[in-house]
């Protein structure tokens, strides 16, 4: 969660809460999305784009 995202103060007290709030971050920090890799071709003219959209067709057609 971005930080800019937390928009209310909140207050933590006693022992018991610091370490259910603390077990939660760590807990959170182990929980990260796997990045995957892309790759993309620009499309630089109509025609380009013409024909993606033809192949794309041909492969989609019922």
């Amino acid at each position: 969660m971005a930080t800019s995202s937390i928009t209310k103060n909140f207050v933590i007290s006693g022992k018991r809460q610091v370490k259910k709030f603390i077990s939660a971050i760590e807990e959170s920090a182990k929980d990260r999305p796997v990045r995957t890799s892309i790759t993309a071709d620009i499309i630089e003219s109509d025609a380009e784009l013409i024909e993606i959209m033809r192949r794309w067709e041909e492969m989609n057609a019922k």
